[in-house]
């Protein structure tokens, strides 16, 4: 069986309890129908995947979260600060650039595609508000998690009952890193130097999740956890850009993190 091919016919989902009462899950590259570099469950509409089957793919996440598929919303990921608040969902692919995204409609499902990158799911107490952000280390320092969260807030939320998870993504000792990002991060972030570690010469190891729980930290978000899951390294469940890129580059399919309100029906 080659890496994330599965015997299940249906996605199996990491899940936070500290994201309930929301609908939600960090999802693995396992219960799809795609193949090749794209098996299984990639779920990227700006891969080179078939569509038919990425189509299905979405459709099958859609379902887990109890929701129509052309309600699966997604963005055009840039590593950038800006977060949409939903009020109206768009057509499948029509998603403005982006990083973020909240809503508290009951019918549709934000999600966030990532392949090393730190998928960011919140929820308010009750789950009636939600957010999905995609973290990697240039949005981060852009301030990606601390937009999600004001516009969290705009909605009427309070900091301290909000609720963040950070998903699967590259973990410190598989995230090598030189002296250009070091310094790009912690000029700009003194504090971001304690999720440094000395690898080898001119080189660091960056603990990228520890760092997004810290910023959430210091942001107000009331409870912040990571699932402490590797992509890098689980190739049989994760797809992963650095993975890839060691390889010599090539096709790659990404997986998805998504969340939905708690009120299916209002």
């Amino acid at each position: 069986m080659t890496p994330g091919q599965t015997a299940s016919t249906r996605p199996s989902p990491l899940t936070s309890p500290l994201l309930a009462p929301a609908r939600h899950g960090f999802f693995t590259r396992e219960g799809g129908v795609s193949t090749g570099p794209y098996a299984s469950l990639n779920c990227s509409t700006r891969s080179g995947d078939d569509p038919a089957n990425l189509a299905e793919n979405r459709r099958r996440v859609a379902a887990c979260l109890g929701v129509a598929p052309e309600r699966l919303l997604g963005v055009t990921q840039i590593h950038c600060p800006r977060v949409i608040t939903v009020e109206t969902p768009w057509a499948p692919g029509d998603g403005e650039q982006a990083d973020a995204m909240v809503t508290r409609l009951p019918d549709v499902a934000l999600g966030v595609i990532t392949a090393d990158c730190a998928p960011v799911l919140l929820t308010s107490k009750d789950g009636r508000t939600v957010g999905a952000a995609h973290a990697g280390w240039r949005g981060a320092l852009a301030g990606v998690l601390e937009a999600t969260l004001e516009a969290m807030l705009a909605l009427g939320e309070s900091p301290t009952e909000i609720r963040a998870v950070v998903g699967p993504c590259i973990a410190q000792e598989s995230y090598e890193t030189g002296e250009d990002m070091h310094a790009a991060i912690t000029s700009a972030d003194p504090q971001a130097a304690r999720f440094f570690t000395p690898g080898k010469p001119g080189h660091y190891q960056f603990d990228l999740a520890g760092w997004c729980v810290f910023r959430l930290e210091r942001a107000g978000v009331g409870q912040v956890a990571a699932l402490g899951v590797d992509t890098r390294a689980d190739e049989a469940r994760f797809f992963s850009h650095r993975r890839r890129t060691l390889a010599g580059g090539g096709p790659i399919g990404h997986q998805i993190s998504v969340i939905a309100t708690g009120a299916q029906n209002g």
